[in-house]
Parts: structure tokens; C-alpha cells; sequence
């Protein structure tokens, strides 16, 4: 049996337990991933107390709480608050989804709270998603056409628009991408599949006139055929999408266009 051990200076260790707010009756303890570049020390987790009848009832409502009322230094991204931007995304109970759309009833016990899993970290819950940026660049995430610009806007059909649907929702939280064993070893080079979604959102748009070229880009042992249909992705995918079907397709495709 494989065994698998972190690094001496990524080992987590415990950290500092704040107290419980006086007078409070209805209290929920968070423990969270907590770690700065400007110290030298291991990740530790630390834990907090949440007075509930003092906050809203979502995840983000109680790191909100703790960040303004009992220590400022708690380092997370948020925005929308609506599960539109998916800033908010990171590991909550064990499993990847938004931190604004989590409640806190959904939990039983403490709350865990870690960033987004096999992402080198800036600071506490915020992961460094330059990398996945940068692929979701590579795949040309835009209209690519070669007919001349009409007046007003490119026509679709209502048919044509409704392929779009279940993929065009995708809002790059990497919730599905930094939940996928094969993202975590391959990548550097596996496309993973939030940008492979994406991919495929323009595959099928008919207004796309790049097909061909948007395939030849994919074309490769590891851009696209790591997927081994481990199912992580439709699982933890917060707005419901199922990137496997879409990586699926898309290889489909790379068989057609051989016959």
C-alpha cells in the first residue's frame, strides 16, 4: 500500500483557538486553513466561534463574521455573494463548492474550511489560479468567425442557442477542476474540466466558424485525454453542470472528424 506524506514545512499543525463570543447562545465553531508567506511556519488551523444569531446563515456570512469582528487578519476572496463569480470558491466540510451558497445548517458539528485543493496558495483560503487562467486563455474563449461582420449581431436559432445551455453557466470557480485526481497530478498539461467545458461551449456554438482549428488545439495526449470519467466534476459542481458529458463530446468529435 502507497503511502503519501507531506513536506516537514507543508505538515499542518494546531493554531490559535480564539474565544467563544460572551452571552452567546447559538454558537458554531469554524476551523480554518490558515497560512502567510511572511511567516516561517507550517499551515496551521485555527479556530473560531461564531455568535449565529449575529450573522447570516451562509458559510461566507460566518468567515465575514470572523473577519470583521474577531480577527482581521483572516485572508479570503469573496464578491457577488450570489453564487455568480465564484470567488467565494473554496473546501468547506470536505468538498469543493461557494462559500455564499453554502448554509451553515447543511453542516453537522465544527466547519472546516480549506482553500480549493493542489493550488499553490497566496494566503489562507486564497488559491493562485494563474495557471488555471492561463488555460482557460489558451482554448481562445471568444467568437471566431471568417464571414464579413454583419451590421447588428450575429443570428442564432432558438435550437442552436439551446445547445449552449448547461455549459454557458459555467462561472470558473475551478470547483470541478481542483476536485479532479487527474488535474491534480497532470495539471501543468491536462486542460481539466472547467476549461474543457468552456472548450466545448464554443465547439457547439453555431456562430463559431473555428472548428476545425479549436479541435487541433485539443488535440493532445494530455490537453484533453487525461479525463478518466472519475465523476468529480458533476459532483461538485455548484451551479449543477456536468463537465464530463462536455469532455466526452468533445472527444467524440476528435473521432468523427477521422471518419
Amino acid at each position: 500500500m502507497v503511502e503519501l506524506a507531506l513536506p516537514k514545512n507543508s505538515r499542518m499543525q494546531e493554531g490559535k483557538s480564539w474565544p467563544r463570543p460572551d452571552g452567546a447562545k447559538n454558537v458554531t465553531e469554524f476551523r480554518i486553513y490558515r497560512w502567510s508567506p511572511d511567516d516561517d511556519a507550517n499551515p496551521s488551523i485555527d479556530t473560531y466561534y461564531v455568535d449565529r444569531d449575529d450573522c447570516g446563515p451562509m458559510v461566507l456570512d460566518g468567515l465575514l463574521y470572523i473577519k470583521n469582528k474577531i480577527d482581521p487578519t483572516l485572508t479570503l476572496r469573496r464578491s457577488c455573494r450570489e453564487g455568480i463569480c465564484g470567488s467565494c470558491a473554496m473546501n468547506i466540510d470536505g468538498a469543493n463548492t461557494l462559500a455564499c451558497t453554502k448554509g451553515m445548517d447543511e453542516i453537522k458539528g465544527s466547519i472546516k474550511v480549506y482553500p480549493l485543493p493542489h493550488m499553490p496558495v497566496v494566503k489562507d483560503l486564497v488559491p493562485d489560479l494563474s495557471n488555471f487562467y492561463a488555460q482557460h486563455r489558451s482554448i481562445e474563449p471568444w467568437l471566431k468567425t471568417v464571414s464579413p461582420e454583419p451590421q447588428k449581431e450575429w443570428l442564432q436559432s432558438h435550437e442552436d442557442r439551446q445547445k449552449l445551455d448547461g455549459l454557458y453557466e459555467c462561472i470558473l470557480c475551478a470547483c470541478c477542476s481542483t476536485s479532479c485526481p487527474s488535474y491534480w497530478w497532470n495539471g501543468d498539461r491536462y486542460l481539466g474540466p472547467a476549461v474543457l467545458l468552456q472548450a466545448y461551449r464554443w465547439l457547439i456554438d453555431s456562430r463559431d466558424e473555428a472548428k476545425g482549428e479549436r479541435l487541433d488545439n485539443l488535440e493532445d495526449p494530455f490537453r484533453l485525454y487525461r479525463c478518466h470519467t472519475i465523476m468529480n466534476c458533476a459532483q461538485t459542481c455548484p451551479k449543477g453542470l456536468n463537465p464530463a458529458k462536455a469532455i466526452a463530446e468533445i472527444k467524440k468529435m476528435m473521432v468523427e472528424r477521422r471518419v
